[in-house]
Formats: C-alpha cells, sequence, structure tokens
C-alpha cells in the first residue's frame, strides 16, 4: 500500500504560522479530523492543508469559538452550517458597533478641558446616566442611587421568566460553564443589548 503523500505536522502548522499543538488542539475539540498516520505520525495531505486552512478562516481571521467552527469545516453547506455563520457574523457586526462607539466616546473624552475630570467636569453626571446603568436608576445624587434597591436595575431585564440554558436577552440556547458563575447571557452583546432594551422601557 503506497504512502498518503503529505506532510509532518509541523510543516502542515508553519505554513499557516501555528504552533503543531494548536493542530493537536483543533483536532481535540472536533474542528479538524484526525489525519492519516504513516509509522505513527501524522500525515497531511493536500485535502487536509486545505481543512487547515479553513479551519485558520474560521478560528483565526474570523474569530469563530471551536464549537462553532468544527460545524464549519465538518464538510457540507448545509442549513445548520449557514445559520452558523450567519448568527456568528451578526455578533462580529454588534461587536463593530460597540468599539465604534467606545472609539467615539473616547475621543469625545479627549475633548475634556477639566484637568480633574471627575471634580471639576459639569458633563460627567449626564455622562453617567447615558453610558452607565446608573442611568437606570430615577435618584438623582450618586450616593441617593446607590442606596436604592438593586431592584430598580434588575426588574425591567427580569420581567419574563427565561430558562437557566437559554439567554436572557436572544432566548438562544446555550451551554453553562463547568466552573464558575452561572451565565444569564450568551455573549457580552447581548447582555449590553438587554441592558439597552430596559434603559429604554425605563426612560419611555
Amino acid at each position: 500500500m503506497d504512502e498518503p503523500l503529505g506532510v509532518s505536522i509541523g510543516q502542515a502548522a508553519a505554513l499557516y504560522g501555528l504552533a503543531p499543538s494548536t493542530l493537536r488542539w483543533w483536532e481535540s475539540q472536533g474542528v479538524l479530523p484526525e489525519p492519516p498516520r504513516v509509522n505513527g505520525r501524522r500525515v497531511y495531505t493536500e485535502t487536509g492543508l486545505r481543512r487547515i486552512g479553513l479551519a485558520y478562516l474560521c478560528c483565526v481571521t474570523g474569530a469563530m469559538p471551536l464549537e462553532q467552527a468544527s460545524v464549519v469545516t465538518a464538510g457540507s453547506r448545509n442549513r445548520q452550517w449557514q445559520e452558523m455563520v450567519k448568527r456568528h457574523a451578526e455578533l462580529i457586526e454588534e461587536k463593530i458597533r460597540h468599539l465604534r462607539s467606545a472609539h467615539g466616546y473616547l475621543l469625545h473624552l479627549l475633548l475634556c478641558p477639566d484637568d480633574d475630570i471627575v471634580s471639576e467636569c459639569p458633563d460627567l453626571d449626564g455622562e453617567l446616566v447615558s453610558h452607565t446603568p446608573r442611568g437606570l436608576i430615577p435618584a438623582q445624587g450618586l450616593v441617593a442611587a446607590a442606596q436604592s434597591s438593586r431592584d430598580e436595575i434588575c426588574s425591567p431585564r427580569d420581567e419574563r421568566a427565561v430558562p437557566a440554558d437559554r439567554c436572557a436577552a436572544c432566548q438562544g440556547p446555550f451551554t453553562q460553564p463547568a466552573r464558575g458563575r452561572r451565565r444569564k447571557y450568551c455573549s457580552p452583546a447581548c447582555r449590553q443589548r438587554l441592558y439597552r432594551r430596559a434603559r429604554k422601557e425605563l426612560l419611555s
């Protein structure tokens, strides 16, 4: 039986500027299938190298989580494949909007003429109301707002009961982490989206 024409894991990884351990990790997470072996060593053929390239495009270029990338690299461009890519593209779009907003605000902050912003800036209180969760509390002063019940902030979010394994914002299912605190949102973007919705409801 002829040996498959291909390259070693080190050569395959170097082609894309990766460490061999990255390919092994992707393999263990289902992003890449286990390649054929010759004398116990992995051998990557032309097809295998193309699949690594697709994994790179998903995981590195597209910043896609491994669980989602494994669906894309698995094979056929079916409905699940398309929905996975579309959903992640929407998440990236939300992050871009957030970064643009952050960038705009930081440029605005640079224009403040006061040397001691905390003590001297007359616009700081308004900025806190507009850009932080403090804006959800109607109390005028910061001390009074801090003394208010935490329920004042949470009540708009908690009107609808949501199962623990579904995002409180988009209602989509997600996997809870094995350790640490239980999550309410599938992503930071969803958490921010729900905060903006709650603030709008409170101010309307």
